[in-house]
């Protein structure tokens, strides 16, 4: 078995590997350790949770500190770009913890805290820089930071780069690099178009690939459970009350949703918290870090922090929501089974999920077996037929709703607003009305009606005719038009009737 002792690793960083508790490498570490150490650059494809980041930070720390140079200001001598806040964050903690032995500093800058300090901060001057792309562009524009003294360059996960709208980005950064340089490209999968930039950024790179590209992680069991919308909710909750769920990832598709199954966790008392893009940083860092020490069993995510929660002892994954990009799928799993463990991964799909179950199976090149919630496997998912999601009963749909949002006094969205003080009244095309509703009587302050004709007929312009009902003109009415529900447009097609006015 090969050990770390045998990587070529220098005594400081192999003692603080061992206060870490590590003594054997990953396969990516394996392969991937002496090719940096040699100042090649690489191309490596591994999944998520093989041990990436110490793959590339224990011989970039090597090499940074056999070479040590004065500091410059607003310059640092390695770069690692990173999609997402949290996983920034941990990449910097591995190179302060690899690190602890050696004089080299380490800065993560990113968005959602105080722009000034990171200013500052680089202005000194840094060793390794640690960043996501939107805010190191904003202290580029400012010239707070230059890269002529970059000496290696990181990509970290480069196919969520793709799937965030990065890639752009990514591109100016390179700009501004010098073209010697190191550079280290890694990702869990490699579509077309990481291939084309992967081209573009390395040099006759060596490849390292641990796992087929899109395979998932083989100790991971994997089912997927057919039902109506309206029952996730208390599916999940019946699941989490399981003991076997120590430590529960949720992800939802969006963040509006996972708000609201967090609040119905609460509401169960299951207790729980969510991270997404809309959370400020110090609420992300509060509710992983409450994760971490078991304060909560449940953490409700989207897929922005798929790829940034590295925690032990995750036991099980659950896909609330299907992921509409079949590679998230491979990504959301991937934060169970780490390190050797073993994992469970449960995806709920009602019936609009279904072309995103069978893309995910194209991906990774295997059926998921359907289960019920006994844990009984009952056919093979493309041999069970998910319920219909829109036949549902009222009841159940405005369960799946939640409740109806109260407005503010002037009717209901779509009505036209009480008229304020003073101003005069809106009416609609085809006269004026008059007098009060169901009867003939005109206006008050208006004309006096046409004689003969009930409520006064056709009004002269400027003057109010009968109202509509028993002496309005005589004007028929049709019950036919469907009745436009609060909020939700889903119950439009309810029996629900009002009456309306046929046009003169």
């Amino acid at each position: 078995m090969t050990l770390f002792t045998d990587l070529n690793l220098s005594q400081p960083l192999l003692d603080a590997l061992a206060a870490e508790g590590y003594a054997a490498p990953t396969p990516i570490q394996t392969q991937a350790i002496p090719h940096v150490l040699a100042g090649k650059d690489l191309l490596g494809i591994a999944q998520t949770g093989t041990g990436k980041t110490a793959a590339f930070a224990l011989p970039m720390l090597q090499r940074l500190a056999a070479n040590p140079a004065n500091r410059k200001p607003m310059t640092c001598r390695a770069l690692i770009l990173s999609p997402t806040r949290e996983l920034a964050t941990q990449i910097s903690e591995s190179f302060r913890s690899y690190g602890r032995n050696l004089k080299l500093s380490v800065l993560t800058v990113f968005g959602g805290v105080g722009h000034v300090p990171q200013a500052k901060a680089l202005r000194a001057g840094v060793d390794i820089l640690v960043a996501t792309p939107g805010r190191l562009l904003d202290h580029m524009r400012e010239d707070n930071i230059r890269f002529d003294h970059v000496e290696i360059f990181v990509l970290d996960e480069a196919d969520q780069m793709l799937d965030m709208g990065f890639i752009h980005d990514i591109r100016k950064v390179v700009a501004r690099l010098p073209r010697k340089r190191q550079s280290l490209f890694f990702s869990a999968t490699m579509p077309g178009e990481i291939g084309k930039l992967a081209g573009d950024l390395l040099h006759e790179p060596e490849r390292v690939q641990v796992t087929p590209v899109a395979t998932t992680v083989e100790l991971i069991r994997q089912r997927v459970e057919f039902m109506y919308p309206a029952e996730k909710n208390a599916a999940l909750a019946e699941a989490l009350r399981s003991p076997e769920m120590t430590r529960s990832l949720v992800f939802t598709r969006t963040k509006h949703g996972a708000d609201k199954v967090v609040r119905f966790l609460e509401r169960e008392g299951i207790a729980a918290a969510a991270i997404h893009g809309n959370k400020s940083q110090n609420q992300r860092e509060r509710a992983l870090s409450m994760f971490k020490s078991g304060d909560i069993r449940v953490l409700v995510a989207t897929d922005i922090a798929a790829r940034g929660i590295d925690i032990d002892a995750v036991s099980h994954v659950v896909n609330y929501h299907l992921p509409n990009i079949p590679e998230s799928y491979v990504h959301r799993i991937g934060r169970t089974a780490r390190a050797g463990a073993s994992g469970v991964a449960i995806s709920f799909c009602d019936n609009e999920e279904r072309a995103y179950l069978r893309d995910i199976e194209k991906l990774i090149r295997r059926p998921i077996d359907a289960e019920d919630r006994r844990g009984k496997i009952v056919a093979n998912s493309a041999d069970i037929a998910a319920p219909e999601s829109t036949d549902l009963t009222r009841g159940e749909l405005r369960r799946q709703q939640g409740p109806r949002p109260q407005h503010k006094a002037g009717g209901r969205p779509g009505n036209k607003p009480a008229n304020k003080p003073g101003q005069r009244p809106q009416h609609a095309k085809g006269g004026k009305p008059g007098g009060h509703h169901g009867h003939g009587k005109p206006a008050q302050g208006h004309g006096k009606p046409h004689a003969g004709r009930p409520g006064g007929g056709k009004p002269h312009r400027g003057q109010g005719g009968g109202g509509n009902g028993n002496g309005g003109g005589n004007r028929p009415m049709m019950p036919t038009e469907p009745y436009r529900p609060r909020g939700d447009g889903d119950l439009g097609s309810m029996p629900m009737m009002r009456p309306v006015r046929l046009p003169e």
